[in-house]
C-alpha cells in the first residue's frame, strides 16, 4: 500500500479551494488564524505526509493513518487560505506542486527499480519478518558484497548466467520470487544474507521444489538423504520427503550453512565449498591451511573441479541479485500474494495447469502449483475441499475457468486422456452399416471397419495358469502412479511386489514387476 493515490484528493481540494469565492465581512477579517500562521501549518503538514510516506512503504501499521491525517490538515488549510483576505493562495499551491514532484518521482523510482524493490523487500508476504525500515534492510542485506571476493573467476561465472543460462537465471528469480514468503523467514532467522539463499537456490535447481540428482540429493536445496536427516528432513511418516519442501529445506540449508560458517571464521566461499563438495574437506583443507581463504592456490587446488566451478557460480548469481540494473538485467515482476485455493471438485494439477492457462504469466502455473504443494504428484487427483496453496491471481482464473464450462471439461478430458484407446489391434473389425452416396435414401450397404481395442470385445480365453509379472523399466519423469495408471494396476499392488517404501523414489532405468498390471 502506498500513499501516492492521494495526491488526486490533493489535487481536487487545491481545485475547489480555488474556485471559492471568498466573501470577506467585519467577522472574517477579525479571525484570529492569520496567513503566516496557514503557511507554518500547510509546511508542517508536508513535513508528516512525507514522513508518513516512508513509512507506508516500509509497511509500518500507524503510517497510513498520519498520511491520511497529514492531508486532511493541507486540505484544512487551503480551504481557510481561500477565505482569508492576504493569503498567498500561490504559496499552497508551491507547497502541493512539490509535494506532488516528489511523489510522481517515487513512483518513476519504483517502476524502473521493481527488482531492487522486490529483492531488499518492498512487496513481501504478511508471513515474512521486515527490518525497521528500507534503508536498514539495504544496507543489511549487502553485506555480502564485504563477504566474498569480485574476481575473476565470479566474473566469468556472471557472464555465463548472463549469456547461456540468462533463461534458467530469469526462471530461478520467478520460482523463488513465488517461494519467497516461505524460505527466506529460515535465512533471515540467522542472520544470513538473501542473496546468498537465491544464489545457492539458482545453481543448485533452478527454484524447481522436485528436483532431483543423479547422486540422489533432492529438493530446492538439494540435500543428500543422510545429511538431510541431520537437519531433520526425511520421511515426515506419510511418505513424503520433506527435502522437497521449501520451507523445510530453505530452514535446513540455512542450519547447515550457519553451522558451516562457525567452522570456517565466517567464509562464505568455502561455505560453499562445504556445501557442494563436502564439509569434512572444507573444514581439513581449512584447518591445514592455517585458515586461508578459498582463492588462495592452496586451498583452491584441494577442491574438485566441480567445487571450483560451484563456488563463483552462487556467488555470481547472489550478485546478480543484488545489482541487476548495473548488468542490464531486467527481471519480471512477479506478483506472489500467497493465497489458500479451496478445490469445489476434484483436480489435479495437470487439470489446473491446462484450466488456468497462462494470462499474465509466461509458461503457465504448473510450476509455481508444484513448488507451493509439493506433496502431490501433478497426475494425482485431489479430493475436492482439499485447500492447497495458491496465488491471488490463480484464485480468480480459478473460480472464471476450472469450476464449469467448455474449458473446464476440456482440461478433465485431457488429463484423463487414455492413449491406448486409440490403437487399433489387428483382426478386430466389426460389421457397420452406411450409406453409400449411389444409393437411393435409407438404402445401406455392409461394410467393415476397424474397432478400436479398448471398445472391441475381448476374445475368451481358455483358464490358464496367471502368467508371471513382466518386468518394465521406468522411464524420466515416471511414477509408480503414472505407471499404475499406464498399464491398469493398483499403486499399492505394484509397490508391494517391488518392496518400494517412498513412491517418488524411482530412479529412470531402474527395472520394477508389473504385479496385476493388464497394459
Amino acid at each position: 500500500m502506498t500513499p501516492f493515490p492521494n495526491r488526486h484528493r490533493l489535487l481536487q481540494a487545491c481545485i475547489a479551494a480555488l474556485l471559492v469565492v471568498p466573501a470577506f465581512s467585519v467577522a472574517a477579517r477579525r479571525e484570529a488564524v492569520t496567513a503566516d500562521s496557514l503557511t507554518a501549518r500547510m509546511q508542517a503538514a508536508e513535513a508528516r505526509f512525507t514522513k508518513a510516506a516512508i513509512g507506508v512503504r516500509n509497511g509500518e501499521p500507524e503510517a497510513q493513518r498520519e498520511s491520511d491525517a497529514a492531508l486532511q490538515d493541507m486540505e484544512d488549510a487551503m480551504n481557510a487560505c481561500a477565505r482569508l483576505r492576504g493569503c498567498q493562495m500561490n504559496t499552497m499551491l508551491a507547497t502541493y506542486n512539490r509535494l506532488l514532484k516528489r511523489t510522481v518521482d517515487t513512483e518513476m523510482e519504483e517502476d524502473d527499480d521493481d527488482l531492487a524493490a522486490d529483492a531488499l523487500g518492498h512487496e513481501l508476504g504478511g508471513d515474512v519478518p521486515r527490518g525497521a525500515d528500507a534503508a536498514s534492510l539495504l544496507a543489511d542485506d549487502h553485506r555480502f558484497d564485504r563477504m566474498v571476493e569480485y574476481n575473476p573467476a565470479v566474473q566469468q561465472s556472471i557472464r555465463r548466467w548472463l549469456t547461456d543460462m540468462r533463461g534458467p537465471l530469469i526462471a530461478s528469480w520467478e520460482n523463488y520470487r513465488n517461494m519467497r514468503h516461505l524460505m527466506w523467514p529460515e535465512f533471515e532467522k540467522r542472520g544470513l544474507p538473501e542473496a546468498l539463499l537465491f544464489g545457492i537456490m539458482a545453481k543448485e535447481s533452478n527454484g524447481k521444489v522436485h528436483s532431483t540428482s543423479r547422486a540422489g540429493a533432492a529438493g530446492p536445496m538439494q540435500f543428500m538423504y543422510n545429511t538431510g536427516l541431520r537437519f531433520g528432513l526425511g520421511n515426515d511418516g506419510t511418505g513424503f520427503d520433506t527435502r522437497y519442501d521449501p520451507r523445510s529445506a530453505a530452514m535446513a540449508s540455512a542450519e547447515y550453512l550457519a553451522e558451516r560458517m562457525r567452522q570456517l571464521d565466517g567464509n562464505i566461499e568455502l561455505a560453499l565449498a562445504g556445501y557442494n563438495g563436502g564439509e569434512g574437506r572444507a573444514l581439513r583443507v581449512y584447518q591445514s591451511s592455517g585458515g586461508r581463504p578459498f582463492w588462495d592456490e592452496s586451498v583452491y587446488n584441494q577442491f574438485p573441479a566441480e567445487t571450483r566451478d560451484y563456488v563463483p557460480m552462487v556467488i555470481a548469481a547472489a550478485w546478480l541479485f543484488l545489482h541487476p540494473k548495473e548488468y542490464g538485467l531486467t527481471l519480471p515482476k512477479v506478483e506472489p500474494k500467497p493465497v489458500a485455493l479451496r478445490l469445489v471438485q476434484p483436480a489435479s494439477i495437470y487439470q489446473l495447469s491446462i484450466c488456468l492457462g497462462n494470462k499474465g504469466v509466461r509458461e503457465g502455473y504448473m510450476r509455481t502449483l508444484r513448488n507451493l504443494n509439493p506433496r502431490y504428484q501433478p497426475e494425482t487427483f485431489i479430493p475436492a475441499g482439499t485447500t492447497i496453496s495458491a496465488t491471488a491471481r490463480m484464485v480468480t482464473q480459478y473460480n472464471r475457468w476450472c469450476t464449469s464450462g467448455a474449458r473446464a471439461d476440456l482440461a478433465r478430458t485431457l488429463v484423463v486422456s487414455d492413449p491406448s484407446r486409440a490403437i487399433v489391434r489387428a483382426g478386430q473389425l466389426q460389421t457397420v452399416a452406411r450409406t453409400t452416396d449411389d444409393s437411393a435414401p435409407g438404402d445401406t450397404v455392409e461394410a467393415t471397419m476397424p474397432v478400436p481395442a479398448a471398445t472391441a470385445a475381448p476374445a475368451r480365453k481358455p483358464a490358464s495358469k496367471p502368467a508371471a509379472p513382466r518386468a518394465y523399466r521406468v522411464q524420466e519423469g515416471e511414477s509408480l502412479a503414472t505407471i499404475a495408471r499406464k498399464f491398469r494396476c493398483d499403486v499399492g499392488d505394484l509397490a508391494k511386489a517391488n518392496d518400494i517404501k517412498r513412491p517418488n523414489s524411482l530412479k529412470r532405468g531402474q527395472s520394477i514387476r508389473l504385479a496385476g498390471c493388464e497394459g
